[in-house]
């Protein structure tokens, strides 16, 4: 019985240390050498080396100096990447239009007569998109040059500077990663409150 257990055995060995062991090893290797920040999660730094965040994350912006995110449904104040969800809620929910309407009331006193981008008010699958669309970031121009004190054409220089483009030139829409901008804000007019 021993003699026919032997090769199972020994090829399970194998496999553990194949599988378990050398192929995870190789693709950190590989990751690490290959594209080292995206491996260690895409950390953002300030000028003093602290992480500040991570440009895969999005995180609660709420100063008028910064752009502010999408709504976000994970945990209880949004942006708990513990609970990264959407909400669940469907097109026909009474709390999600009652949240809707009032974020988009909020909106339009913000910027009146500005048509309000569906991104505005509407919470992506995770809760934790860090990126907006080049619309609502120009719809936020305003409100963060008049906090920062800064010539409104300047804050929209910034933010079209910081404008993706699609993947691979035909994948996803144009994006703006908040994080990223409100960095670039922080270092071009030095206010942030």
């Amino acid at each position: 019985m021993l003699s026919q257990l032997r090769p199972a055995i020994v090829s399970m060995s194998l496999f553990t240390v194949l599988l378990g062991l050398a192929y995870p090893l190789a693709v950190t290797g590989l990751a690490q050498t290959a594209f080292p920040t995206q491996a260690n999660g895409s950390l953002v730094r300030d000028t003093r080396g602290a992480v500040v965040g991570s440009a895969l994350i999005g995180q609660a912006f709420a100063q008028p100096s910064y752009l502010h995110p999408r709504p976000s449904a994970s945990g209880a104040n949004g942006y708990d990447a513990s609970a990264s969800s959407g909400s669940n809620m469907g097109p026909l929910n009474e709390a999600l239009a009652k949240r809707v309407k009032a974020d988009a009331d909020a909106l339009r006193a913000e910027n009146p007569g500005a048509t309000i981008p569906a991104d505005a008010v509407t919470s992506s699958g995770s809760g934790l998109d860090p990126d907006i669309s080049p619309d609502y970031a120009r719809f936020q121009a305003p409100r963060v040059a008049r906090a920062r004190g800064a010539p409104l054409a300047a804050v929209q220089a910034v933010i079209d500077g910081q404008v993706q483009g699609r993947l691979f030139g035909f994948v996803g829409q144009p994006r703006v990663n908040v994080l990223v901008v409100n960095r670039a804000l922080d270092a071009r007019f030095p206010k942030g409150g």
